[in-house]
């Protein structure tokens, strides 16, 4: 079952389940999936690499949303945006943790080559691409700039 399907099936029980925050993030997901699909260019399917972007995309401006409402001292809007970036990461890959996220970095660097900082386009290059989904692209950015340093 790919994630469009899946998430299809879980809209049904959120439903019956009456979770209303699960069900609104839920049918945004779905929007913003055929959206995708019926985009020019696009061919009517969507990969799952595709869907994980999507959801990769759509968490990360959760938490953004919810930093602002909390800098604005609007702390039930951000409740409702964690809540919401929470039921979009269930459908993410597991996130690496700090220290498997400099192995697979270290791995990368001497794959490429890379000595220094001047090189560090070509290894953020390789680095976006293999952990997509796995890993935050500042994340990614910020240790790649403190082993090449």
């Amino acid at each position: 079952m790919d994630l469009f399907d899946k998430i299809s099936a879980d809209i049904k029980s959120a439903m019956l389940a009456r979770e209303k925050v699960r069900l609104e993030t839920l049918r945004g997901i779905k929007k913003e999936f055929l959206e995708a699909k019926t985009a020019k260019g696009a061919d009517g399917t969507l990969t799952d690499d595709q869907a994980t972007k999507i959801l990769a995309k759509m968490a990360k401006q959760r938490r953004e949303t919810a930093e602002i409402y909390n800098s604005q001292n609007r702390p039930e809007l951000a409740e409702n945006e964690l809540a919401e970036a929470s039921v979009i990461e269930e459908y993410l890959p597991r996130q690496l943790s700090e220290d498997e996220l400099t192995a697979e970095l270290q791995e990368i660097i001497q794959q490429t080559g890379a000595t220094s900082a001047k090189d560090m386009g070509k290894v953020m290059g390789v680095a976006s691409k293999a952990l997509a989904g796995r890993a935050d692209g500042k994340a990614i950015s910020a240790k790649v700039r403190e082993l090449l340093a």
